[in-house]
């Protein structure tokens, strides 16, 4: 096991999503360390489920950061203005619910957090 505390962030690789969503799960959650697994748009994917590799992919590193780095949160995130996934912000939010229900489906044992980083850069709480 890492030495340190860990929270694990599915994120878009968006640069400018990264450190907000670093400074959210270390408040939140009091860690270290968050693991950042990244793809362009990522809730699209994992909503989707049509593109295996990704799927496999990200669960892959998600059991890396669960099991490897004793992660006990998951941020799960989309954003203002995604190049990614160039969709509205209601499709996107119908889009991380179901991108929160295929990583949870995977088992892991972990706390979720649905985040959306607005047009300011600041990262809020989806209930």
């Amino acid at each position: 096991m890492a030495s340190g505390t860990f929270a694990t962030a599915i994120n878009c690789m968006d640069g400018r999503t990264q450190l907000v969503v670093i400074d959210f799960m270390k408040n939140r959650y009091g860690v270290d360390y968050v693991d950042m697994i990244t793809e362009p748009g990522p809730i699209k994917a994992l909503s989707e489920k049509k593109n295996i590799a990704t799927l496999e992919s990200v669960k892959l590193r998600v059991g890396i950061s669960v099991n490897g780095h004793g992660s006990k949160a998951i941020a799960i995130v989309c954003h203002h203005d995604c190049a990614g996934n160039p969709v509205d912000k209601e499709t996107q939010l119908v889009q991380l619910d179901e991108a929160v229900q295929t990583v949870a489906s995977w088992g892991f044992a972990v706390e979720f957090v649905k985040l959306w980083v607005d047009e300011n850069w600041q990262a809020n709480v989806i209930e």
